[in-house]
């Protein structure tokens, strides 16, 4: 089985806020990516392929003006049910909120996760109030998303994306599932320690595929830590797709190739790629999908 956990989806870039690049998404690149024409349903699957099932995330935050609406996400996931998963996009900022429309999210839209970005919500990742949102989520069995690492914002607050900074979340709620988003680059050691350490924290390894050298060393060091079963395979739709990020992944096999440098093992790469993410966080897909025979990566034609 192939899962894809990290892809958006909006309908304008005002839903982003102040969460654009410091050149406001005028890039070639960024805006082929805020284009919502290309962010659309039919594009998404499209770029899907070969995956079987795809996490879609919702995002909101007070402190950046932004919010692409759970209503959005739920009626986006539901017009294809048996392959995209929705994540409801929770402030903890401000706790009694978010509180309330995780519940909601989980009783009434059907979302199956949660996604929060301290860095981007302006809070500390192990706060009080923060740590409540978290307890309400392990409560009702939803894993936590949190966005860690890589955003250029200049109004993204740094000082709270590090992943160690979740290490005190990780022991007081050992139940909770948790994927730290982008193996929390750049402080990927700070990400696989907390791999290491404790049983129900993931990472997801979107945006390391169209980074060769930072992938090898990231994926490395999981692999010399003995951690790779603890990471999950994302592509970062509408960044890019599904397809592109395999072949990515499996061309480090051969990046260090007539060098003395270490090697990245396949059968770990195809790990990631094939990673049943859905059992290791608990979540269920409708009949129809759960009939389906997993499908192989393209793995073996690269």
């Amino acid at each position: 089985m192939i899962v894809d956990c990290y892809t958006h989806t909006w309908e304008t870039p005002e839903q982003l806020g102040r969460c654009l690049p410091p050149d406001g998404g005028t890039s070639a690149g960024a805006s082929q990516c805020l284009d919502p024409r290309l962010t659309g349903v039919n594009r998404h699957l499209a770029s899907a392929k070969p995956a079987d099932a795809t996490f879609v995330l919702g995002f909101k935050s007070q402190y950046l003006d932004a919010e692409i609406p759970n209503e959005r996400v739920a009626s986006y996931v539901s017009q294809h049910p048996e392959c995209l998963i929705g994540f409801a996009g929770v402030d903890p900022s401000r706790p009694s909120e978010a509180i309330a429309e995780l519940r909601r999210a989980h009783d009434e839209l059907g979302m199956k996760g949660v996604a929060v970005a301290p860095a981007a919500q302006d809070f500390h990742p192990s706060n009080s109030q923060a740590m409540l949102v978290y307890a309400e989520a392990a409560d009702l069995q939803l894993p936590v998303l949190f966005h860690t690492g890589v955003c250029l914002s200049s109004a993204i607050k740094l000082e709270y994306a590090r992943p160690v900074l979740l290490d005190e979340v990780a022991r007081e709620l050992p139940g909770l599932k948790m994927i730290i988003a982008h193996l929390g680059c750049p402080w990927v050691d700070e990400t696989l320690l907390l791999l290491a350490k404790h049983e129900n924290v993931y990472a997801e390894i979107s945006w390391l595929p169209d980074q060769p050298w930072h992938a090898y060393q990231a994926l490395l060091g999981a692999n010399q830590l003995g951690v790779t079963d603890k990471l999950l395979f994302g592509s970062g739709f509408p960044q890019t797709t599904v397809s592109h990020c395999i072949e990515e992944l499996y061309e480090l096999a051969h990046l260090v190739q007539g060098t003395t440098l270490p090697n990245i093992p396949r059968e770990r790469l195809r790990g990631i790629v094939e990673r049943d993410a859905l059992s290791l966080l608990g979540i269920t897909m409708p009949v129809s999908r759960a009939a389906i025979p997993a499908t192989s990566s393209p793995g073996g034609d690269y």
